[in-house]
């Protein structure tokens, strides 16, 4: 599939520079990285004292406090945290609809989140739901990994959104950040995958990226109208009074998963492939707590 835009134009890069991913969860990393957390524990940056109990690594006492107050005083530490962020992303054949195509505009937002999270020295990793994963990076030296990988990922998966999120979730443990990156299309509907990533201890954010052509249609007449992941095919006549009812089952069906989303404690979003990056990343995902 040709790419008609860089995955991560210089300007873009430059804005992105400023900022950093930002988790709700305190989780311990695998090693340590910038990130501070609130739990006390080795590090360089001092955070408080507290009363020496049996048991206490002897190393960590104040001898000095000791000698002026003759109390066994333990001093502590921010300890620094690793953060894993994972992108997850639909490369189901709807995805290739749109111009530019909604894959396409998904893997511009995983390079610009996966950017953020290698300058940052996060831990980063990008899988496709059917199974296709990047290395886990860190670093700038990654980003050039990175945008080598998501070139490679094309839209002819025919995974469910339901198999694809369970085998993600079987994947990888632990806690951190998911974004899933999808256009929810799948006749199985989409809360059993959701249901998956409740389950995982991340903070999980879920975009529904359409094309402008879908949330606003511009046809008429007579078509023929193919499913272009099953074949299924249907002879209709759009007229006005149909596509105020395509628009009307759209919003309910976007609204029902907000709704979903929100109740169980995931961030939902719907985007139009019209909406450059940079402005949802300044908007959205920073006022939702996922960049700062």
């Amino acid at each position: 599939m040709p790419i008609t835009q860089p995955l991560l134009p210089p300007d873009l890069a430059r804005q992105l520079e400023r900022l950093e991913l930002v988790t709700r969860k305190v989780f311990r990393g695998r090693m340590k990285g910038e990130r501070r957390s609130a739990k006390k524990g080795q590090s360089v940056e001092f955070a408080d004292y507290r009363n020496y109990v049996a048991g206490d690594d002897l190393r960590s006492l104040d001898w000095n406090l000791y000698a002026r107050l003759d109390k066994l005083i333990v001093k502590l530490f921010l300890e620094e945290e690793d953060l894993h962020f994972y992108t997850l992303i639909d490369a189901s054949p709807s995805m290739a609809f749109g111009d530019p195509t909604k894959l396409e505009y998904a893997k511009q937002l995983a390079a610009a989140l996966g950017f953020i999270g290698l300058i940052r020295t996060d831990r980063v990793k990008v899988e496709s739901l059917g199974g296709l994963q990047s290395p886990v990076l860190r670093g700038r030296r990654g980003v050039s990994r990175l945008l080598g990988f998501l070139d490679t990922v094309e839209p002819n998966e025919t995974v469910s959104l339901e198999a694809g999120v369970r085998q993600f979730c079987l994947r990888n443990h632990g806690k951190g950040i998911v974004v899933l990156l999808t256009d929810l299309m799948d006749k199985a509907g989409y809360e059993s995958a959701m249901r998956y990533l409740v389950a995982q201890r991340m903070d999980v954010y879920v975009i529904q990226i359409l094309s402008g052509a879908e949330i606003d249609p511009d046809v008429a007449g007579d078509l023929r109208l193919v499913d272009c992941e099953d074949g299924d095919a249907a002879e209709v006549t759009i007229s006005a009074p149909l596509i105020a009812r395509y628009k009307e089952t759209l919003a309910s069906f976007t609204a029902g998963a907000q709704e979903f989303c929100g109740r169980r404690g995931m961030n939902y979003l719907l985007t139009s492939t019209e909406r450059p990056v940079e402005e949802l990343m300044a908007t959205w995902l920073r006022k939702r707590g996922l960049v700062r």
